[in-house]
């Protein structure tokens, strides 16, 4: 549930929210055009399946155009959903990346402390250090 949330809030700070919501209304509302407009198509929530088929790419096959316009329809809501999709992906990874980053840097920051004030530092913490050096060398010649 943490997870959703700091998603929730990754994608709020950076509008993809905005996106994500947009493309959704936009489903929503060409489920209608779908629904009337597609004879195979009986009802609105059979308008809706098959466009989540057409948007996820999954395609199940159980419902299918026949109408110029609606595979029209079905082309562009395919590519908006893979580009949505994309987005949301480049977002999450650019963001944990940010989180590693910093960590990175702050722990390279302490690092560099710790090294600058060596004469000073107790006998445990000079122990400490030296167990980050052998970890970090033995981790470099693999």
């Amino acid at each position: 549930m943490k997870s959703l949330r700091i998603l929730h809030n990754v994608l709020k700070q950076t509008g993809v929210i905005k996106i994500i919501l947009i493309f959704v209304a936009c489903v929503f509302a060409l489920g209608f055009i779908v629904w009337i407009w597609e004879p195979g198509i009986d009802n609105y929530g059979d308008a809706l399946w098959y466009l989540y088929a057409v948007a996820t790419t999954i395609g199940f096959g159980d419902v299918l155009s026949t109408t110029l316009l609606v595979r029209v329809l079905s082309v562009i809501i395919s590519f908006y959903a893979a580009i949505v999709i994309a987005i949301i992906t480049g977002v999450v990874v650019r963001y944990f990346q940010q989180l590693t980053d910093i960590k990175n840097k702050e722990t390279l920051d302490a690092f560099m402390n710790d090294l600058e004030n060596l004469p000073d530092l107790p006998p445990e913490k000079l122990e400490e250090l030296s167990a980050k050096v052998r970890k970090f060398r033995s981790h470099r010649s693999h």
